[in-house]
């Protein structure tokens, strides 16, 4: 009996090469592609970078193509609760959430896990740039073949079991090699652009996002130097991210970061580059995919999607792990994640919650 899946398809180049490629290898595919929120509720003018009409259409064009079917889910509700609510409640506490780890987390591989068993699929695939294995432990991710498109790291959110029901086609491919299968079949989308900005936030201006979404106009405050003097105002503390340079507003010797936010008194701290390292950091809600053996383990940690993992130590304390690095690291920003390498294998995630050491 063929192997039932279900394809998460976006619109774009990746997803539709991954239908091609399980199709090619035996699978009974279903394409679907997530309605994940309504422009206008969110009050974004045209289209945004996921989830347009084009997106619907070129998506099922493709499933035309290979002939298998296409179904729009409607996932707005769940997504709006899950992952846009988060966002706005994070940022209200001065932290930076990574909503596409969210996403990823609780709707293409939950809501999307429980759709495939009500239509009969065994698996839920994307495409995700990264390798997964079956051992005899359970499943291994690991980091994609071309890694300058590798997206472990927001994948490492996902639980053992949410990834024995997973595919990921592309993990041996390389992006140009994904757009010359694209091209071979036809694909209208073989040269589509891809997305940049969070998908609910095109041109990535969260503040005015938030201000739309929540109803609440920003209050201006103080930035402030190390020493608590005033040098400027803020627009705004929620709207500002550790280690930011750009739209400060400050003449200075030299160039002045975001050090971090206090949005109960409502500043905003800036310092010299020197001052945003830090050596330490509480995560908690850690995954494991693969825990290494009893703490404390050497291994290596990214705090920042575009970052070479970093030697660390990765310690027990309360409330969650603290990893301590080799080297101080450049603005450790809470509400990111943090994941954990040994190697090519990925070994899990979790969230910044605090920096504890600074250098």
């Amino acid at each position: 009996m063929k192997p039932r899946v279900l394809v998460a398809m976006s619109g774009g180049v990746d997803s539709s090469v991954a239908a091609f490629l399980l199709k090619s290898r035996g699978c009974d595919c279903v394409g679907v592609t997530m309605r994940l929120f309504d422009n206008a509720l969110l009050g974004i003018k045209g289209e945004s970078t996921c989830c347009s009409v084009d997106d619907v259409q070129d998506a099922a064009s493709v499933c035309a193509r290979l002939d298998i079917p296409h179904v729009t889910l409607d996932l707005s509700g769940e997504f709006r609760a899950r992952v846009i609510d988060k966002f706005a409640a994070e940022y209200a506490r001065g932290r930076t959430p990574n909503p596409c780890v969210d996403c990823n987390r609780y709707i293409k591989f939950s809501c999307l896990i429980d759709y495939a068993r009500r239509i009969g699929c065994d698996r839920v695939a994307t495409g995700h740039y990264v390798r997964l294995a079956e051992t005899q432990a359970g499943p291994a991710l690991f980091k994609a073949a071309d890694l300058s498109k590798d997206q472990s790291y927001v994948l490492a959110c996902l639980t053992p079991e949410q990834l024995s029901h997973a595919l990921f086609p592309l993990g041996e491919l390389t992006k140009e090699e994904v757009r010359a299968i694209a091209g071979r079949q036809g694909f209208l989308n073989a040269r589509k652009k891809d997305s940049q900005d969070i998908c609910f936030v095109p041109g990535g201006d969260y503040l005015a996002f938030l201000e739309r979404y929540t109803g609440q106009k920003s209050r201006s405050g103080p930035l402030l130097d190390e020493a608590g003097r005033i040098l400027g105002e803020h627009r705004g503390a929620a709207g500002y991210t550790v280690g930011q340079r750009r739209g400060l507003g400050i003449a200075a010797e030299r160039p002045l970061y975001v050090k971090n936010k206090d949005m109960e008194k409502n500043t905003v701290t800036v310092s010299f580059a020197e001052g945003l390292y830090a050596r330490s950091c509480l995560v908690t809600d850690f995954n494991w995919i693969e825990r290494p053996g009893a703490l404390p383990v050497r291994c290596a940690a990214k705090t920042r999607y575009r970052q070479a993992e970093q030697p660390c130590e990765v310690q027990s304390c309360p409330g969650g792990i603290r990893l301590h690095f080799d080297e101080p690291q450049r603005a450790m920003t809470p509400g990111q994640a943090a994941v954990l390498y040994q190697g090519e294998r990925v070994l899990g995630s979790g969230t910044i919650d605090t920096v504890l050491e600074e250098v």
